[in-house]
């Protein structure tokens, strides 16, 4: 099974993306976790870019404050989809700068970005991803879809 990078920029990203990992590991995929600063360790980005692919993983989430520049340089340099996680941080102005950073690539750089503070989404997606070409995953996305309907469909009965 292929595995998922989830990286950020500093460990003060952590509480956030931990609902990227959490949600993978819940699905049963392969998680490695590491901090690449794109302005601190920019060899240590360029090289975690390049080889990514070659290190078995199928997908990268990548989560930023501030200026956030992390997930489209991965982008940049790798050829596996990049899953962009905005972080509101404390040098922020609102999370808004995250935002904009990581959704207004150029054309020819994609990265598929969620919401503010939206690691679980990233999670869910990185193995939508994933389950697109094996099974065992997809089977498991199918059901957590079906557990998301029924807490609907039981907080929808709690009304009545």
């Amino acid at each position: 099974m292929k595995k998922v990078g989830v990286i950020m920029g500093s460990k003060s990203d952590l509480p956030v993306m931990q609902d990227a990992i959490d949600i993978l590991k819940g699905f049963d995929i392969e998680v490695e976790v590491d901090i690449v600063s794109a302005h601190r360790t920019p060899e240590k980005l360029f090289d975690y870019g390049k080889h990514a692919h070659a290190r078995g993983f199928a997908v990268i989430i990548a989560g930023a404050g501030g200026a956030a520049h992390l997930p489209g340089m991965i982008a940049s340099l790798s050829p596996l989809p990049v899953i962009g996680v905005p972080v509101k941080s404390s040098n922020s102005i609102d999370g808004w700068d995250s935002v904009l950073s990581i959704l207004q690539m150029p054309g020819g750089v994609p990265v598929a970005t969620v919401a503010l503070n939206g690691a679980k989404n990233a999670g869910i997606l990185a193995a939508q991803i994933i389950g697109a070409a094996d099974t065992c995953v997809l089977d498991k996305i199918l059901v957590y879809k079906e557990g998301l309907k029924q807490k609907v469909n039981e907080s929808a009965k709690d009304l009545k």
